[in-house]
């Protein structure tokens, strides 16, 4: 017959069976709430003496959420996605790339 041990589905360092104190003093604690324009609310647990940052990103819809629920921060502009073609024509004019490709097939005819 097998034996089985006192300590079965226990953390260790958990303390006595039965003990329903916990291992020290919390800390004092302050809620802050945080509004997005969606009209999301966030409440977020800060310590009392911590500074509390002006934005945090709404658990609702991910937009930066605000402490002034009148006045909430804009929502990021989010940019398309950019071929390398885009990045190309933001760096060159028409006139760069009629110059390169004329080089290009310059090279191209000598050495064939």
């Amino acid at each position: 017959m097998a034996r089985s041990s006192g300590v079965r589905g226990r953390r260790i360092g958990s303390g006595p069976a039965g003990e329903s104190e916990r291992g020290g003093d919390l800390v004092a604690r302050v809620a802050v709430t945080f509004w997005c324009a969606g009209g999301h609310s966030t409440r977020t647990m800060f310590a009392a003496e911590a500074v509390a940052p002006a934005t945090w990103d709404c658990h609702g819809c991910g937009m930066p959420a605000g402490q002034d629920r009148d006045n909430p921060p804009p929502a990021l502009r989010v940019e398309p996605y950019k071929t390398h073609l885009a990045y190309v024509r933001e760096r060159r004019s028409d006139a760069d790339a009629e110059i390169i490709l004329a080089q290009a097939l310059a090279r191209l005819r000598g050495t064939s």
